[in-house]
């Protein structure tokens, strides 16, 4: 029996909204901060998915920008859905994370999932987690959880739903709170199927951790009354500490040749219960229909890392090896892997692929901890353990014009080989810099550099990450063992205090906290997983 290996999107690709449309499947996911927004992945046997589009691409659909967002704030469990001939995407830019949550949700449609994408229309600021529900009837509604931010009040106040209409783009009639959630708390990323005359609600519940899960009621109207599954819930690993798929949740229904599945947030923790450095990841298990109830086919409510493949995908083999070598020529784009902080990085300006020819230049920048604009280039870690590797010819003339390789949670958690220039010993310096939320350290002596090209790396593995640099002759360690299970939400989440979503980056970048004109050309970036 032909199989597939959870999850199916390793590394941060956490929320997956699951399409069906003629032989095509579709799953898009959250981005937060990281630019262009919301990726979309395609495949045709639920096997191999392939990036298809990341749609957020143009600074005029996310009205309100990006720049100043907060950490693990921006674009949020996104929906993806079919009708009338257009691919409708909702999607919350999420502004503030307090007693209030400023969470603008917006409509977007194209005529292919490739595009051209139209501008967007706000809908309402209500709460996050959008769906959009197009009915057999012809009528349309817009679903999402409801935020009450009032002090003697929850925060989540269930899931609301409200008609839309397709052409304004608007709410129309009454908003009406239709269900509240279940027993497990917390109820939110709502989304809607109907088949054989039932309305199924497929909410997820407990909170995005460690007691994470999914539920599923159903009603014969919309109106309700609203039964929840006897399988309850549909799944999770809340009870179930070895489970490899932790986190599990936030389900979407998908029907190929007959045969039932749900993609799903999971995460994969370097231990029981600790740290997982690869964020939440997209997962897929197989459904049975009993007594008109979805159920997981295992029997339980627990994930499977292992799970039989669809009939329709035949003897189509998993491809699981996500290594990449990443070149640059002028007439090559910028490989869909490469991801840019709260805005789009501009040719010329901030980079460019024509300055020298062959390489890569980026112009200095702001620097890792602000959270407006940064001249970074960075990749999801989709392996527990990889090397990652890049050559640099950078030249600064002072102390705050630097360049070179960082391993990237957000801007308040970093670890950073950096080159830069000592007027002390007149000479340039190859050290890290490691920002733990507030505190910064170093995580090596400086060392010496002559002049010329410098190869730099970094190889992760599990909780800790060891870096090398090459000059004239073969690598060497820079400094000691460092901390990678720092980067991480889990971690994160322990030191600020409030919930992190997003996943570990290693990238290559450059600052200049003097002129903002220095530059660093970079010929290369490999990353290659470590078996």
């Amino acid at each position: 029996m032909n199989t597939i290996q959870n999850p199916i999107l390793p590394g941060f690709a956490p929320d997956a909204s699951a399409l069906h449309v003629g032989k095509d499947y579709y799953i898009a996911t959250s981005t937060f901060e990281w630019w262009p927004g919301i990726e979309i992945y395609h495949s045709q046997d639920l096997v191999n998915w392939e990036w298809a589009a990341a749609p957020i691409a143009r600074r005029d659909m996310v009205p309100s920008e990006l720049l100043g967002n907060y950490n693990s704030g921006s674009l949020w469990a996104p929906h993806l859905s079919y009708a009338n001939g257009l691919f409708w995407l909702v999607y919350t830019d999420v502004k503030s994370s307090t007693a209030f949550k400023d969470t603008l949700n917006y409509v977007v449609t194209a005529p292919k999932i490739t595009g051209p994408w139209s501008e967007p229309t706000l809908v309402t600021a209500s709460g996050f987690d959008p769906a959009l529900f197009h009915d057999d009837n012809g009528r349309h509604y817009f679903l999402n959880m409801l935020f009450d931010w009032r002090l003697e009040n929850p925060g989540f106040a269930g899931t609301v739903i409200q008609e839309f209409d397709p052409v304004t783009r608007q709410l129309v009639g009454e908003r009406r709170h239709f269900y509240r959630g279940t027993s497990l708390g917390v109820c939110e990323g709502p989304q809607i199927l109907k088949k054989d005359g039932w309305y199924y609600l497929l909410c997820a519940a407990g909170g995005t951790g460690y007691l994470h899960a999914a539920t599923v009621a159903r009603a014969k109207t919309l109106d309700g009354p609203w039964e929840d599954s006897p399988y309850f819930p549909l799944l999770t690993a809340r009870d179930d500490a070895a489970n490899p798929l932790q986190k599990s949740g936030h389900a979407c229904f998908v029907e190929i040749g007959g045969e039932w599945y749900i993609t799903h947030i999971c995460a994969r923790p370097l231990t029981e219960r600790g740290n997982c450095t690869l964020g939440r990841e997209t997962a897929l298990q197989k459904i049975e229909w009993a007594g008109g109830w979805p159920r997981l086919a295992n029997g339980t409510h627990h994930p499977d890392l292992v799970i039989p493949a669809p009939k329709a995908a035949g003897n189509v083999r998993q491809l699981l090896d996500h290594s990449e070598r990443v070149t640059f020529a002028p007439d090559k784009d910028l490989p869909h892997t490469f991801k840019t902080l709260r805005t789009p990085l501009t040719p010329e300006t901030d980079y460019s692929l024509t300055a020298r020819p062959g390489w890569l230049r980026l112009y200095g920048g702001q620097t890792l901890s602000s959270h407006h604009k940064q001249t970074l280039f960075a990749r999801r870690w989709q392996h527990f353990a990889f090397t990652a590797k890049t050559k640099i010819d950078f030249a600064p003339q002072n102390f705050q014009q630097v360049a070179g390789l960082v391993l990237f949670y957000d801007t308040c958690n970093w670890i950073y080989a950096y080159i830069t220039w000592d007027e002390r010993i007149n000479a340039r310096t190859l050290q890290i810099m490691r920002c733990d939320f507030k505190d910064f350290t170093y995580g090596s002596e400086a060392v010496p550099l002559p002049d010329g090209e410098i190869s730099l790396k970094v190889c992760v593995n599990g909780a800790e990450a060891q870096f090398y640099y090459k000059a004239d002759g073969g690598w060497q360690p820079l400094g000691d063992v460092q901390p990678a299970d720092h980067l991480s939400d889990d971690y994160v989440e322990t030191r600020r205090g409030r919930c992190a979503f997003t996943g570990a980056m290693v990238g290559i970048c450059a600052q200049d906290m003097d002129a903002h004109q220095s530059h660093a050309d970079f010929a290369c970036f490999d990353y290659e997983e470590q078996r």
